[in-house]
């Protein structure tokens, strides 16, 4: 566990960049500080490994005041990734990852086996170990900076918004495989960022921090989302986060119906006598191929010759109330298909059933909402009041 006691950070032109700050980061969970430029964030994570050392107060890991450990040997023991990764641009991929258990002492064959082992781990082809930095793209180089931060297994893991510098569609990638990694792992993770999608998409507790270094608010997503503390962190969160909140309303409730996908070798006259607009089309292996209009069927034939629409498909049982909005949302038909994790179709949820979700999930949040924090608080995840330890 890392403890922030009171812990506030003066330089010495009178700024403050972190103050009176306490919190509780849990053993092998993540916990992701989130605010505007010159909240802190940055600041306070530095300062577990002694990058920054406080001016007040008491930074802890399990325990231990940091400030009475060797910089170095504090700093073997904590991985650290940052932005762009931050690699030995001379030294190859394979090396780069090798350099934290070749200085603790490990022979070149055993670094090099685990940087191996690690690489394939992160997702990334062996074949690419021999070559150097500028030779992968920035995604692949981020994912060599989280290798290396996990090279020599420490139990804490450091990461300083390691993938703002990365297009959108590499940075959900690189969070979906934390994820994946953290599940293998259970690894004590702060990570920073200033994008509180991402905060609430990683985190297991999400600190909103304020310029000035103040805590805001300590909870975990869904409640931060359901319940912001005040108008700073209400604001900071955006107009959006009713629908942000769907992402942890569960989607595997939803009713199906199974009279709405057809396959595609089927003749569209068994479907010419529907009083359903859109049909989904589905192919051999069970997958949807898209969304047939009814009132434009051939007189004949099969469905193969039939123009398709777009489709929207979520996993059922895995993915939210949100991914099975999205997917409607992509549909001309409104609907959205629920697929397995194999991808096959296992039907259609309605526009009708999506409402009536929704309806509840607005239920449910307002009555969170309404809730006193004396009444109903979440506990020690209970924002900046709870965690501030009677402050």
């Amino acid at each position: 566990m890392i403890t922030f006691d009171r812990v506030t950070k003066r330089y010495p032109d009178g700024t403050v960049a972190v103050d009176d700050l306490s919190l509780e980061v849990p053993t092998g969970g993540i916990t992701v500080f989130v605010g505007p430029s010159g909240c802190g964030k940055t600041t306070s994570l530095r300062m577990i490994n002694r990058m920054i050392d406080p001016s007040e107060g008491r930074v802890l890991l399990d325990g231990v005041d940091v400030t009475t450990v060797d910089p170095p040997t504090l700093r073997r023991g904590i991985g650290y990734v940052i932005q762009q990764a931050g690699l030995f641009p001379h030294r190859k991929i394979v090396d780069n990852v090798a350099t934290v258990p070749q200085l603790l002492g490990w022979d070149r064959r055993k670094a090099r086996d685990r940087a191996m082992e690690l690489l394939e781990r992160v997702g990334l082809d062996t074949g690419l170990a021999n070559r150097y930095p500028f030779q992968l793209s920035g995604g692949q180089q981020q994912r060599v900076g989280v290798a290396r931060a996990l090279a020599a297994d420490p139990p804490v893991l450091l990461m300083d918004e390691p993938f703002s510098a990365v297009d959108p569609i590499v940075r959900a990638s690189l969070q979906d495989e934390l994820l994946r990694l953290q599940a293998e792992l259970h690894k004590t993770i702060v990570f920073v960022t200033h994008d509180i999608d991402e905060a609430v998409k990683l985190g297991d507790r999400v600190a909103v921090l304020q310029v000035g270094g103040h805590l805001a608010q300590l909870d975990d997503p869904a409640t931060l989302l359901a319940r912001p503390a005040d108008g700073f962190v209400q604001e900071f969160l955006g107009r959006d986060r009713g629908i942000r909140r769907l992402s942890f309303v569960p989607g595997e409730g939803l009713r199906l119906r199974d009279d709405l996908t057809v396959p595609v070798s089927a003749d569209v006259a068994s479907a010419r006598g529907t009083a359903e607009p859109w049909l989904a089309v589905v192919g051999p292996d069970g997958g949807p191929l898209g969304w047939a209009a009814t009132s434009g069927l051939p007189k004949s034939g099969t469905f193969e010759a039939v123009p398709l629409a777009p489709y929207g498909t979520f996993v059922r049982g895995r993915d939210s109330l949100r991914a099975a909005l999205d997917a409607a949302l992509l549909s001309p038909s409104g609907n959205a298909i629920a697929v397995d994790d194999s991808g096959r179709a296992e039907g259609v949820v309605t526009r009708e059933v999506l409402d009536e979700a929704l309806v509840l999930a607005a239920r449910e949040a307002s009555r969170v909402a309404g809730e006193t924090r004396a009444g109903e608080g979440p506990g020690e995840a209970g924002g900046a009041r709870e965690a501030a330890d009677g402050r």
